[in-house]
């Protein structure tokens, strides 16, 4: 709500560049996306390692925060 909130005072303030912010949003979104997946795939490999490497300790009764 806030960003729209932003935007409709841009667009009273300058009306082009509200326009061009509306068009490029989903473009850059697009662009973006890959490197999320990226990320998550990235932390999901570390949340592994961080799985394997407790498995002892968890197995001896240690419970980690």
């Amino acid at each position: 709500m806030l960003g729209f909130l932003i935007w409709i005072v841009v667009f009273i303030l300058c009306w082009p560049l509200a326009l061009l912010a509306l068009v490029l949003y989903p473009l850059v979104w697009l662009i973006l996306l890959p490197f999320r997946l990226i990320g998550i795939t990235v932390d999901a490999v570390f949340e592994l390692l961080r799985a394997i490497l407790l498995l002892p300790a968890r197995l001896l009764g240690f419970k980690p925060n």
